[in-house]
């Protein structure tokens, strides 16, 4: 069964979480254990934002207002990461990304977590 991008966007979301907690996690094998089909998508989100990690860490605190991403909680800073992976390297429509991660944010972070993941997206595309 195909899955909608929103359910694959959760789906790297919650492996790029795990990869973070992990100690020297694999990932293939967390895409695999997360995925019951091979995802084009999900491993496009994945390893998109392991590899530009310290380039969207940059970006991403450049628009927190006195924080930083690690000071916000684990899942919150997957999504926020995937958002602005996608904004920098995907053509999906800035509004689509920035839905998508405002719903994941309702469903995993706390509501202080969701405004700032907002505020950072906005902010980035309106540079």
């Amino acid at each position: 069964m195909i899955k909608k991008r929103s359910e694959l966007r959760e789906k790297a979301a919650i492996i790029l979480y795990q990869a973070d907690v992990i100690e020297k996690p694999d990932i293939e094998e967390l895409i695999n254990n997360n995925c019951d089909v091979k995802s084009d998508f999900v491993e496009e989100l994945v390893f998109g934002v392991i590899t530009h990690l310290n380039e969207i860490d940059e970006i991403a605190n450049k628009y927190m207002n006195k924080w930083t991403i690690d000071r916000i909680d684990k899942m919150g800073a997957s999504i926020l990461r995937i958002g602005i992976y996608e904004l920098k390297y995907t053509d999906t429509p800035e509004i689509v990304v920035i839905n998508e991660a405002i719903e994941l944010a309702k469903k995993y972070s706390d509501d202080s977590v969701r405004k700032i993941i907002n505020a950072v997206l906005d902010k980035y595309i309106k540079e």
